[in-house]
Parts: C-alpha cells; structure tokens; sequence
C-alpha cells in the first residue's frame, strides 16, 4: 500500500477553505494518511509555500507525532500535541498552525508533508523547519504529499 495523505477539508490540487485561511478562522485542516511504512516510529508534518514573494515561507511544524496516530482533526493542533506531537516554530513566529495568507494576486500554492521516521526527532518545542528537516536526514522512511492552493 502507498503511503498517501489526504484532507477532509480539501482535494489534493484543490483550493484550501477560506476558514483554514487567515481570511478566516486560520483552522488548521483536517489530515489523515495509510500505508505508513513498516517501522514508522514517528511523523513529522512540514506546510509551506514555495510561491511566497521572498521564498518558501512555512506555515506549520509538527513532530514527533507517535506513529500510533493516523490523522490530526481539523483544528487538530492542540489534540496532536496533547497525544504526544511537538510544535515547531513557523515563519510567522508562532508555535503551531497559521494558514495560507498570500498577497493578492496569484493563487499559491501550499505542500502538506508528511515523513515516516523510524525514530523520533527529540528536537526542542518550537525547533524550526530547517532544524526539523536536519534532525530527519537519514531517518525518513517515507514522505506523503499533499498540495492546496489558496489566493486572493
């Protein structure tokens, strides 16, 4: 079985709900993946935006979800971490979520990555996408992608 990740707030390749947006409520969306990979000791969540004006920008950290787990519920941010997830740092500066907010004009586009670990990360509360992303090397099993869009 391969290793997927969907959203019951949106398709893949469709356009993100306003209210997972900061247009709106900013409710992180609902996730649910299969088929992790045999040894899956833990999942690390990477959102970002590859069409920001000044580069990727990174609107969600989680790891070290338990491999137990096989969605986050839609505003799911507080449940992940209660059974275990850690909050990393987004380029908002906050701990946790904060949804699509480009500015006008072209709709981005924005990546949900889900790895399998075959270890958890052990990283700090609040460690960015690159210190996740370095913690990971050698340890990801296997990556789901899932890619909403939002303009304005």
């Amino acid at each position: 079985m391969a290793f997927t990740l969907a959203s019951s707030s949106f398709q893949n390749g469709e356009n993100i709900p306003r209210v997972s947006t900061c247009d709106s409520d900013d409710r992180s969306p609902g996730l649910v993946w299969h088929g992790a990979p045999a040894g899956t000791q833990s999942f690390a969540l990477i959102v970002d935006d590859p069409d920001a004006p000044s580069g990727t920008f990174v609107h969600w950290v989680l790891f070290d979800i338990p491999a137990s787990l096989s969605s986050i519920p839609e505003s799911g941010l507080a449940e992940a971490t209660v059974l275990g997830g850690t909050l990393g740092r987004n380029d908002f500066g906050k701990l946790g979520y904060n949804g699509p907010c480009p500015p006008p004009g072209k709709p981005h586009r924005y990546f949900f990555k889900l790895y399998a670990l075959d270890a958890p990360l052990k990283q700090s509360r609040g460690a960015t996408k690159a210190a996740v992303e370095a913690a990971m090397k050698g340890h990801i099993l296997g990556q789901a992608t899932l890619m909403g869009k939002y303009g304005r």
